[in-house]
């Protein structure tokens, strides 16, 4: 049946002037979903998919089902009177000329520049002259600006480029092979390339990954065993090389060679944490494959070596990482030793003008020591502030390296670093209309429901009046070991000019504070991550920043699903809900494309009888209840995206528009030719940030823009 929701917009108080406004009711009927009679059985438990048809990617009924959401959704955005000028107003502000640090291959300097509006960023090159050309220009790739750059990397001496590009979002990639000098095509482009980088081995060709094409639908159809090939210039990709993955299955594979061209490194894993680690010598004629590490149970990677000293990165008995070394000839973990040891903050390396770069992360943001390569800390890095540092990487010659510095009110700054003195100097600032002085970022650290003590920064302008209602928005993720570290957005500058509150917490199940933190926010744990981000809303209610007709919350993938379990385990804390590229159903997540490599985070419902009942408890789609009221909700995905499949939205929002009660909408917005997010269009990013906030405000009583 047909469900018909008035949402009925009453006299409200605006935040930009206290009289009363009478409105009409905005009205939305849903489009029908229907059910279907699918039933799984999880360990003599018996679930209903009714919306399992949605799960067709290719089906006719499917992309009727989707025109016919977005033109409800479209329908009620087009009804917001400022949504226009947010879009204005995004326009306007991300409208400034971006350029990214520099790289010298071969006899030319490469950096990408975008003149502020350009849909992707254009690869230029400059000669020993410093005559400026166009290098690569990914808007030419396709009309609509959704093809873009995946990866680009040249030969060791600059003469040669392999570019990988996806389509519409798609994680499936091609390669294309370019003379780099004169710019012509060498050869047919490789295809079907997934998750892959590309390893040159001098000029005679690179190794990449990627797994057989799948049966069925490209897009959702599960891929699970990667495999590492080698390909030689001048031949067909056909007669390309297995070089593992054959024999040993493994979901995903990876391959770099080191910057002598002497050793193919190679890590192997079933999940994406944890892995094996394995070498091979390209200086000996067929050499075997070496084996450093034959388990899972920690990530470790080879960073550099020396003649046959290898550098290894590792969180193997140390959950913050450290750096050790070894020799080729006997690899194996007994004899490593420590380089720079592990303390109590997380550590990343890197290298570049023959040093050694540790950057430390302390609550969330970045610390920089420079060593030499006998082990020796030279000095520790003045940064601008406080906020997150990332580069300081490059090759042994390099005399200057680079490295960017950002936090939430600081756009990304690039300086440049004298590594000899230890010097830094601005070299590109970006000129955006924000005055980052007028706003301040505040860390605190709230108590969560088990006393676990949690890091947030909360961004907003100078003089706000806690008095509980400025809008907020309440961001977050709490997975897969990645760590959420201050960075510049032109989409919160324009929340934060409407009187805005930012706040980012840095929730177990992340990797701010290491491999434990991480694992304190997996499978039987997950439920912390989701009690962190509560604990969080309740802290910013209680602090009068905001309270809950004032508090949005939002997050994208894995943060999608956090967005969609708060939701509907505490519907009435908040008033809007933004889950972006949601996993969003827990029982079946591991059937598409690569999500049975995810786990190491999740677990799966096959696991075990246990394992099924915790995520069916709270798997958002399985949590719906009939008859609750919702906040007011915007979901938003791609119908190319094969990383999250939209299948998960698409359940999501058929249950919650089947079950909800009272008057806050909830609508899909399906982005065409779009996936998981990498590479989207700025003018698709400008859209969909437009109506994220504009529906965001416009449910919490705004009604013009200040």
């Amino acid at each position: 049946m047909n469900k018909l929701l008035l949402t009925v917009i009453t006299a409200s108080v605006l935040l930009s002037c206290k009289e009363k406004v009478k409105e009409e009711p905005i009205v939305l009927k849903y489009p029908e979903t229907k059910k279907v009679d699918t039933v799984d059985n999880y360990f003599g438990t018996e679930v209903k998919d009714p919306y399992r048809w949605l799960e067709d990617d290719k089906s006719a009924e499917t992309a009727a089902w989707v025109k016919a959401e977005n033109e409800v959704t479209f329908g009620y955005l087009e009804k917001i009177p400022f949504r226009k000028e947010m879009k204005d107003r995004l326009e306007k502000l991300w409208n400034y000329e971006k350029i990214s640090a520099p790289s010298q291959e071969g006899n030319y300097t490469y950096y990408f520049k975008n003149n502020g509006l350009q849909n992707q960023s254009v690869m230029y090159r400059k000669d020993k002259d410093g005559k400026e050309e166009v290098f690569l220009d990914p808007n030419t790739f396709s009309k609509d600006g959704t093809t873009s750059l995946s990866t680009v990397e040249f030969s060791k001496d600059g003469s040669l480029v392999a570019y990988s590009i996806s389509e519409a979002g798609s994680d499936w990639n091609k390669i294309i092979i370019m003379d780099a000098v004169n710019k012509k095509k060498l050869e047919a482009e490789l295809v079907d390339v997934k998750f892959s980088g590309i390893a040159w081995i001098g000029n005679k060709g690179f190794y990449y990954s990627s797994y057989d094409k799948p049966k069925g639908s490209q897009l959702s159809a599960k891929t699970d065993q990667h495999k590492l090939y080698f390909h030689q210039l001048g031949t067909a990709q056909k007669d390309d090389k297995v070089i593992f993955g054959q024999n040993e299955k493994r979901r995903y594979v990876g391959a770099s060679v080191t910057e002598d061209d002497r050793y193919l490194v190679i890590s192997a894993s079933n999940s994406t944490s944890g892995n094996e680690l394995y070498f091979k010598d390209l200086s000996v004629p067929d050499s075997k494959i070496v084996n450093i590490l034959d388990n899972f149970e920690s990530d470790s990677y080879i960073l550099d070596n020396v003649g046959t000293k290898l550098y290894i990165v590792t969180n193997l008995k140390a959950p913050n990482q450290k750096l050790v070394t070894v020799d080729a000839t006997n690899p194996k973990s007994a004899n490593w030793k420590d380089f720079i040891p592990e303390t109590e903050n997380v550590l990343s390396v890197s290298t570049g003008s023959g040093y050694i770069f540790a950057n430390y992360m302390k609550d969330a943001v970045s610390q920089v020591k420079q060593y030499d390569y006998d082990g020796k800390m030279l000095r520790e890095i003045k940064l601008p502030g406080l906020g997150t540092a990332g580069g300081f990487g490059g090759k042994r010659e390099d005399k200057a390296l680079y490295y960017s510095f950002t936090n939430y009110i600081t756009p990304g700054t690039i300086y440049s670093f004298e590594p000899k003195e230890g010097k830094s100097a601005e070299y590109q600032k970006p000129k955006v209309d924000f005055d980052g002085a007028a706003y301040e970022s505040k860390q605190v650290f709230y108590t969560s429901k088990d006393g676990t003590k949690v890091p947030m920064i909360i961004t907003y302008k100078k003089g706000l009046k806690l008095d509980g209602n400025n809008p907020t928005i309440l961001y977050g993720y709490g997975g897969f070991n990645v760590s959420l570290t201050p960075a510049f957005s032109i989409s919160n500058a324009v929340w934060l000019a409407q009187g805005g509150v930012y706040a980012v917490p840095n929730l177990r199940g992340g990797g701010e504070y290491g491999k434990k933190w991480h694992d304190d926010g997996t499978q039987m744990k997950k439920q912390n991550v989701f009690d962190d981000f509560i604990a969080a809303a309740e802290y910013l209610i209680a602090q009068k920043y905001t309270s809950s007709d004032y508090l949005a919350i939002r997050g994208g993938s894995n943060g999608g699903l956090l967005v969609g379990a708060t939701m509907t385990q505490r519907p009435e804390l908040m008033k809007v809900a933004l889950p972006a590229v949601g996993v969003l159903d827990m029982l079946r997540y591991n059937t598409f494309t690569a999500g049975a490599g995810w786990a190491y985070d999740y677990g799966t419902a096959q696991d075990s009888k246990a394992m099924f009942e915790y995520l069916k408890k709270y798997s958002p789609v399985h949590h719906v209840k009939e008859g609750t009221s919702y906040p007011a909700t915007l979901i938003t995905t791609g119908d190319h995206d094969d990383r999250v499949v939209p299948a998960h939205s698409f359940k999501f929002a058929a249950e919650l528009q089947a079950k909800q009660k009272g008057n806050n909408p909830v609508l899909i917005r399906i982005e065409t030719n779009a996936g998981h997010g990498a590479g989207k269009p700025v003018s698709k990013t400008i859209e969909e940030a437009a109506d994220i906030l504009s529906f965001t405000l416009f449910n919490m009583g705004v009604r013009e823009l200040r």
